[in-house]
């Protein structure tokens, strides 16, 4: 049996290097849609951040199996929360070092999305949900830690990349390695099996 060639509605590079490690028949295309409009017309109805990623992986499916009505694609969205605190991407040094310095020595959670349409419509859906706890990180730190790392970490929300340097600024992991990469991958490779989309 083969495998069912899979839609990745995004441009992550990270989620596309997963799906093929897996030996996931894969192609990318991003979903362009207006995260931040939507983002504040969840805010206005006091969304929860789990609600928020689940919204926006879904539009990004759903943009893509439009344009690919018979294909099977994945919609995928993260957000990092602090309580219910919703937080973005630094788009410079100085809102990454603002970042840093306010989750030092604090938890927060990052919240992976996952919606999967076929025939044009939605038929799987997964939130997977980890704690991180970073370390207390002096002014100093930090700033070293940006001058070696830079812009690379503004791709990542919080201006951390677990994978690499980033996991040096934490003390405390819990959840699921994938889901902190912004792909439970475990839980979509079960369901893709199962259906019958991949070999098992």
């Amino acid at each position: 049996m083969a495998d069912t060639p899979l839609i990745l509605a995004s441009s992550s590079s990270i989620r596309l290097e997963l799906l093929k490690n897996a030996g996931v028949s894969v192609t990318a295309v991003a979903a362009r849609i207006d995260e931040a409009a939507v983002r504040m017309a969840l805010a206005q109805e006091d969304a929860k951040p789990r609600d928020v990623a689940d919204t926006l992986a879904e539009l990004k499916a759903r943009k893509i199996a439009d344009r690919n009505p018979a294909g099977l694609v994945l919609g995928c969205d993260q957000v990092l929360a602090v309580g219910d605190d919703i937080w973005s991407k630094a788009e410079t040094v100085d809102e990454a070092r603002d970042q840093l310095g306010k989750l030092s020595g604090c938890m927060h959670h990052l919240h992976s999305a996952l919606v999967l349409y076929h025939d044009a419509r939605p038929i799987w859906r997964h939130i997977g949900t980890a704690k991180l706890t970073m370390r207390p990180l002096g002014e100093g730190y930090i700033q070293a830690y940006l001058n070696r790392n830079w812009p690379e970490v503004s791709y990542s929300v919080g201006a951390y990349q677990i994978e690499r340097e980033g996991i040096r600024l934490f003390s405390a992991v819990e959840g699921d390695y994938f889901t902190i990469l912004g792909l439970p991958l475990l839980p979509l490779l079960s369901y893709l099996s199962l259906r019958g989309f991949i070999e098992s």
